[in-house]
């Protein structure tokens, strides 16, 4: 029977396609697409990048004088940290003696040469000198290890001060982004580039390479310095050192050529193929808690075996990542001039040792300590260009976490503050005129030309189908996103003229895609009144008119439960039922309860239940909070997990506390709610197609009318 899958093996690896796209939207831009195995590479070069060697070095350092003012701040920063001033001296001083003791051990090495060559000519050595520079060149080791303790505790002392002044600092610029601004995909490669990377952040990594490369040159330099004073009055010796240098040196820049002359450009890397995303789908599925209740319930075990090992069969070898190849250094030039500058050393020895066969043994000496201090003197020289390379981007990553702290929000803030004159704050005047709005990277409109008005105290319900744009309105309202096109008033004002923390602070909002905060239920709740909701008796009060107080009581550690522990316990030993080798029992669980750590780390608490923990914090923003400046009460789809008895409640309780408030609900459900409405907004494919009361629409015998007949007889 014929096989009629359409994803078919893949006989072999082809080689990539290549071709060039003109980009319609960037006239005169190239980007190059190659596609290799199931990846497409997109590049673009760097204008710029065809330039000799040394002018790609000199934009390296050009855009290292850039950011240096960064660097500046940043030193000026650590050194107003308290207690970094004088460690910071003191580990700037460490690292550089720690640079100067393998100069003076090379030099201690270099008088025990000097000595074997006397010896070689006389038979006679000066066992008091030889026995002061052994008891130095110890003495130095000795040195060298006390420097690197020191420089290990002044590292620890600096990184973990300079961790705490950076931890609130990145805090402050992630929490002060809004919404369009923390999802553009550039924010956060800014915020990547700067965040703290597996305990070392980029403050820390910075001054650490910086203090590292300056310490290189002290350190090659007094070796420089020490290895040519010691050869002085050698024959030949400075000329083999100097062959030796090159040698080295010349090895190296053969060997990072291509690095230091690379072409700059912006690049990409993606698939569109499916086995690929289905078996990566697939490992995530398995892997997550969400997921795990439907994998079970749905016996999903051998369904997802057999999608994976398809998935797996069908890519081959294209779903490599190509980290387990093995590289291949192949026969170049460059490879075969490596290693004739290697030999140059030794060819260099032989010329001199026909030359003077007497010094050979001495000289043989010689060349080992030249060609020992050569490829150490290389090995910093090559250390401290390769870091300079890194450093470019490490001072890119400073300038980018300082540019952070001043990114521009996409929703500028307004100047003209919102006013209430009375300690009862009334309700506000609320108008859309003619609002269209799109999100981010959509073709097509959330909200089309939207206009309705509501006055003081109204209360308005918002009707119709997913995706109509009923959720889209209570966002533009608290100003999560700008529409591009009409006007949003509040009490007669444009929004984008109020202040952002006025509008913000009379407004009281709970969204249908609500989320709670690894935090304790006291701290959920308390979060809607965060300037002094931690009173229990305010947060109970709150819990009590969201329906949530007796959940709460019913839950171990009632206000202090936490829905989702902000940190990861760890737990390690023989898994549950297991037993020694003698057949005692011996396993985890009684560490595990010791330590009071549960045996699920996942909330069993209902949709409902979550709701009403959410509608709690949003009654200590707008009711419990006595001096609460709330005008405007926005709910999106407050009862949507309730039962219809809880659902009754909730909008009871709403009505009688609102007071004077201005309201706004969305909902897809026509009842009791709507009833009361002063003004009702059914909305279909981004549009309002009806308004009017309640009474007002079932006259039209509209849509709304009709919808409203097909619920009503679900309880007749």
């Amino acid at each position: 029977m014929a096989n009629t899958c359409t994803e078919t093996l893949p006989a072999e690896r082809k080689e990539p396609d290549r071709k060039e796209i003109i980009s319609e939207r960037y006239p005169g831009r190239v980007v190059t697409h190659e596609r290799a195995g199931i990846w497409d590479h997109y590049e673009e070069r760097d204008p710029d990048g065809r330039v000799p060697l040394f002018l790609g070095i000199a934009k390296q350092y050009s855009q290292l004088r850039q950011s240096s003012p960064y660097v500046v701040r940043l030193i000026k920063d650590v050194l107003s940290i308290p207690g970094c001033k004088p460690r910071l001296c003191e580990y700037v001083v460490t690292e550089h003696l720690i640079g100067l003791v393998p100069a003076l051990s090379l030099w201690y090495q270099s008088r025990l040469v000097e000595m074997l060559e006397v010896a070689l000519r006389t038979g006679k050595v000066d066992t008091r000198r030889l026995l002061r520079i052994s008891i130095s060149r110890i003495l130095c080791t000795v040195a060298s290890m006390l420097l690197q303790s020191v420089r290990a505790r002044e590292r620890n002392a600096l990184n973990m001060r300079i961790r705490r002044w950076f931890a609130l600092h990145t805090f402050m610029a992630y929490a002060r982004l809004d919404v369009p601004t923390f999802g553009r995909r550039e924010i956060k490669n800014k915020l990547s580039s700067a965040s703290d990377d597996y305990g070392q952040t980029v403050m820390w990594q910075t001054l650490r390479m910086t203090t590292e490369n300056t310490s290189l040159v002290t350190h090659f330099s007094a070796q420089a310095f020490v290895l040519f004073k010691a050869l002085q009055g050698h024959q030949g010796g400075r000329f083999l050192a100097l062959v030796a240098l090159m040698s080295e040196t010349m090895s190296w820049l053969t060997y990072n050529l291509a690095m230091l002359s690379s072409l700059g450009g912006a690049w990409a890397i993606t698939t569109k193929n499916q086995a690929f995303l289905k078996l990566h789908g697939w490992k995530a599925t398995v892997k997550r808690q969400k997921h795990r209740k439907e994998l079970v319930a749905g016996n999903l075990f051998q369904f997802a075996v057999s999608e994976y090992k398809h998935a797996t069969e069908v890519l081959g070898e294209d779903g490599e990542s190509g980290d387990e190849v093995e590289y291949d250094p192949g026969t170049d030039a460059m490879g075969l001039l490596r290693e004739f500058l290697a030999h140059v050393p030794q060819i260099a020895f032989t010329v001199m040792a026909f030359r003077n066969p007497a010094n050979m043994p001495g000289s043989l000496v010689s060349l080992n300590l030249v060609q020992g201090a050569a490829r150490s003197f290389a090995a910093s020289v090559y250390s401290m260009i390769n870091r300079s390379q890194s450093i470019v981007g490490q001072f890119s990553a400073v300038r980018d976490f300082y540019e952070i702290m001043n990114i521009p929000n996409e929703v500028p803030d307004g100047d003209i503050p919102l006013v209430f004159n009375s300690e009862d704050t009334p309700g506000v005047a609320l108008e859309f005129r003619n609002v269209s709005f799109k999100y981010p990277d959509a073709s097509d409109y959330a909200l089309h030309n939207v206009s309705f008005s509501m006055l003081p105290g109204q209360l308005c319900v918002i009707v119709g189908s997913n995706g109509a744009g009923k959720s889209t309105i209570l966002k533009l309202i608290v100003r999560l996103y700008d529409p591009q096109e009409g006007q949003i008033l509040i009490g007669g004002h444009d929004i984008r003229t109020l202040k952002l923390g006025d509008l913000r602070e009379a407004i009281s909002v709970l969204f249908q895609d609500y989320t709670h905060f690894p935090l304790s239920i006291r701290d959920n709740i308390a979060l809607g009144d965060p300037t002094g909701g931690k009173d229990e008796e305010r947060v109970r009060e709150a819990a009590r008119l969201g329906g949530a107080e007796s959940l709460i009581d019913k839950l171990p550690d009632g206000l202090d439960t936490f829905l989702e522990r902000p940190s990861v316990d760890q737990l390690y030993g023989p898994p549950e039922g297991s037993k020694t080798v003698l057949g005692k029992p011996f396993d985890i669980c009684a560490v595990r309860d010791a330590a009071g750590i549960k045996a699920s780390s996942t909330s069993e608490l209902s949709g409902g239940q979550m709701q009403r923990l959410a509608v709690a914090r949003t009654f200590m923003r707008s009711v419990v909070r006595k001096d609460a400046r709330v005008a405007l009460l926005l709910f999106d789809e407050p009862s949507a997990s309730l039962d219809p008895a809880a659902e009754h409640d909730l909008f009871d309780r709403l009505r009688e506390l609102r007071g004077s408030k201005t309201m706004v609900f969305s909902s897809h459900r026509f009842g009791n709610l709507t009833r009361h409405a002063d003004l009702i907004l059914y909305m279909d494919d981004s549009g309002i197609v009806e308004s009017g009361t309640h009474g007002v629409l079932l006259q039209n015998g509209g849509e709304y009318a009709r919808l409203w007949k097909l619920q009503a007889q679900a309880f007749i």
